[in-house]
């Protein structure tokens, strides 16, 4: 199964204990969970069972909380560390200032008529409610307000970092360590050198960089920095088995997925993720089965056939 789900910041917003219900989905499917560090429970709140989770992690200006989280992960039985490094700095989200959305989050008169129109969601989450906060940074003992954590969360940040700093975690962290946003393959290059495990070519969904190339446009060149030494992993502009299959036959070993899964676990909890799963399984497996392909490894560049660029020469 060569997709994965990727860190999605807030999933109990979507769900009661939305976290849980994902990565039990994701487990039930054979395949990953990556827990984001902006998760509503806290990492030790995920199963690890026959398929351990994956924990994201930052570079913040207290290094010391970063270790905190590897060691915590590490102690919980985590699989890999993701650590993101495309959003030390903020982008100008402006889909998010359309909406009004922000960290911390406001509560002006459009935002709470709109959720009291949501009223199934209402009726699900009313004991989760009160309850919601940014899990991984509440320290032990303490009742903090979403509003204070996420401040919190925003200045630790820092965008200072440095390869030194990758090395630095590696010393701390043991496991599997994979790097998310890698899109140059100078980066990919110096990632291998750097003894890290794996690569994310993802361009966060597009809201950081403006401009910034797309994922699936940047993969082949960050495959061949790579050269087979590390697993290549794509994240961004998944929504149907169809691009997986594309994004294998460029190279990647398998795909994350981060709106698709939120989707389901909006309307269905942990079972709209298991059919978001099943319905990218079936249609990887249709799209193969059509090309005439019957194994992921004898998928390549030559399954693809490149349009010819438009207009004059």
């Amino acid at each position: 199964m060569p997709v994965i789900i990727g860190p999605t910041g807030l999933a109990g917003l979507f769900w009661p204990m939305g976290e849980q219900a994902a990565a039990r989905a994701a487990a039930s499917a054979g395949t990953a969970y990556c827990l984001s560090h902006g998760s509503v429970c806290a990492l030790e709140a995920i199963p690890s069972g026959d398929s351990p989770p994956w924990m994201q992690v930052f570079i913040y200006r207290d290094r010391g909380f970063t270790r905190e989280l590897a060691e915590r992960a590490s102690a919980s039985g985590y699989g890999a560390l993701v650590l993101t490094v495309d959003n030390q700095l903020l982008g100008r989200r402006e889909r998010d200032l359309r909406n009004g959305f922000a960290i911390p989050p406001r509560y002006r008169a459009r935002e709470v008529f709109a959720m009291a129109t949501k009223l199934p969601w209402l009726l699900r989450m009313r004991r989760e409610l009160p309850r919601i906060t940014f899990g991984n940074y509440a320290r032990p003992g303490e009742i903090a307000r979403i509003e204070e954590l996420a401040g919190r969360m925003a200045r630790l940040l820092d965008p200072a970092m440095s390869w030194a700093d990758v090395d630095a975690l590696r010393t701390v962290w043991k496991g599997p360590l994979v790097l998310k946003g890698i899109i140059h393959p100078l980066e990919a290059a110096e990632a291998v050198a750097r003894g890290v495990d794996g690569v994310v070519v993802s361009n966060h969904g597009g809201r950081q960089l403006d401009g910034a190339a797309a994922s699936i446009d940047a993969l082949p060149a960050v495959v061949a920095a790579v050269d087979g030494r590390i697993p290549v992993l794509l994240d961004g502009g998944i929504r149907r088995g169809v691009d997986v299959v594309k994004a294998v036959s460029l190279g990647a070993a398998a795909c994350l997925i981060g709106r698709p899964q939120l989707w389901g676990l909006a309307v269905a909890g942990e079972a709209g993720v298991a059919h978001v799963l099943a319905l990218l399984r079936h249609e990887i497996d249709l799209t193969m089965g059509l090309m005439g392909t019957s194994r992921l490894g004898d998928l390549g560049q030559h399954c693809l056939s490149r349009q010819p660029a438009s207009g004059c020469s």
